[in-house]
Formats: C-alpha cells, sequence, structure tokens
C-alpha cells in the first residue's frame, strides 16, 4: 500500500509552505494525486523529490531548468553536461565570490587615509563596475 500525505503533511515534512507546495504544483515540479477534502494528497516518494527540487535550487538551477530534469514518468533524468555547465558557472562565482571578500577584507584593514586613495579598493570598484556594465549588456543580448 502507498503511503499518502495530505499537503500539511508534506510541508511540515519539508519546512516548505503550502503555498510553495501548490507552485510547484502548478509549475508541473510535483504533482497531487487526489484529495482527502480540501487538502491535497500526495505519494511519499514526492519528499525526495522536493529534496532534489531543493538541491537544484540551492545550486543555481532555474525551475524550468529543474522541471527539465525529470522523465515524463517523474524519475530523475540528470544530464551530466548541464550539471558540469553548473559546477564550472559556481566554480566562476567562487572565484569571483572570494576576490571581493579579499578586497574588502583589505579595504577595512587599509592603512591609507581614504578608501579612494588606496589602489586595491579603486581595482575592486572598477572591477564591480565592469560586471555591472556586462551584466546590462548580457540582459539587452
Amino acid at each position: 500500500m502507498v503511503k499518502l500525505l495530505d499537503i500539511a503533511e508534506v510541508a511540515h515534512s519539508t519546512g516548505m509552505a503550502a503555498s510553495r507546495l501548490r507552485f510547484y504544483e502548478e509549475k508541473g515540479l510535483i504533482g497531487s494525486i487526489g484529495r482527502r477534502g480540501l487538502k491535497r494528497l500526495f505519494e511519499a516518494s514526492v519528499l525526495e523529490r522536493l529534496s532534489l527540487i531543493a538541491l537544484a535550487q540551492t545550486a543555481g538551477f532555474s525551475l524550468d531548468e529543474i522541471a527539465g530534469m525529470f522523465d515524463e514518468t517523474g524519475r530523475p533524468r540528470l544530464d551530466r553536461v548541464q550539471l558540469s555547465a553548473k559546477a564550472d558557472d559556481l566554480d566562476q562565482t567562487i572565484r569571483r565570490l572570494g576576490a571581493l571578500r579579499d578586497g574588502l577584507r583589505h579595504a577595512a584593514a587599509c592603512p591609507a587615509p581614504s578608501h579612494m586613495e588606496c589602489p586595491t579598493f579603486r581595482r575592486l570598484l572598477k572591477g564591480a563596475a565592469e560586471s555591472r556594465r556586462r551584466r546590462w549588456v548580457e540582459d539587452l543580448g
């Protein structure tokens, strides 16, 4: 016999709001199998699926990308090339954030009379401006 959980039980087990679960269902990420009164019912396997969704979101995948990670029967279908590309993106983000952290630590301890007189801080400002400009151009394209 398949164990069924109502939406309140799923919300409690996952720490997710019921509204998020309903949104995921609307997006086709999860599916209820019926109702008990007014409450949606889910198979217990939805908990593992929600864990995979949470992991993918933490890694930076969009909900549309996550939806493509499941086959028509709902089983995970992970594209190894896509996973590798996301790992590369994360490596780049880690490097960028590490450089930003180091620059901020330097600025906090810099002996220059003004941060604007500190060459390291000025490089940090220049890098931030270039990054903002690149994102703006990418958003246009």
